[in-house]
């Protein structure tokens, strides 16, 4: 089994799931199954973001986006994962869906943005569960 044989690949949203999907295009000749996962991030005891049905039809339009920009190369499945922390949640469902690496495109920001946020790519690359790769940004290739 090849590292890029079953890769999962967070989605953000609809600009993300549109650049993620160019991203990862020049690589699917080395891919046999790519799993979309939107995380839907819960509050652990706060007030959630937004109402739950309206996060819930947000991530099926982005990852409706990756399916149709990569399904005619490439068999696609698609989740919708919920959790406290997005970066144990694409972990734990890569391993659910037995996914061997996953692919991510680095979002932009300032620094004290990705300070205040937590920094979602750093603590993806600290403690994998699986291999994880940067995809580069095919604009800047």
């Amino acid at each position: 089994m090849a590292i890029f044989d079953h890769v999962l690949v967070p989605i953000a949203s609809e600009e993300d799931a549109v650049a993620t999907s160019e991203a990862l295009r020049p690589y699917l000749v080395e891919i046999e199954r790519v799993t979309a996962l939107h995380v839907i991030e819960k509050g652990g005891g706060t007030v959630d973001k937004a109402p739950i049905g309206k996060r819930r039809e947000d991530a099926a339009e982005f990852l409706a986006i990756v399916d149709s920009r990569l399904g005619g190369d490439v068999a696609v499945d698609t989740r919708t994962g919920f959790g406290t922390s997005v970066v144990e949640t694409i972990f734990d469902e890569a391993t659910d869906a037995g996914a061997t690496a996953v692919a991510f495109r680095p979002r932009g920001g300032s620094r004290i943005v990705r300070l205040l946020s937590g920094d979602t790519a750093t603590r993806l690359v600290l403690d994998p569960g699986v291999p994880v790769v940067a995809l580069p940004d095919p604009e800047e290739s």
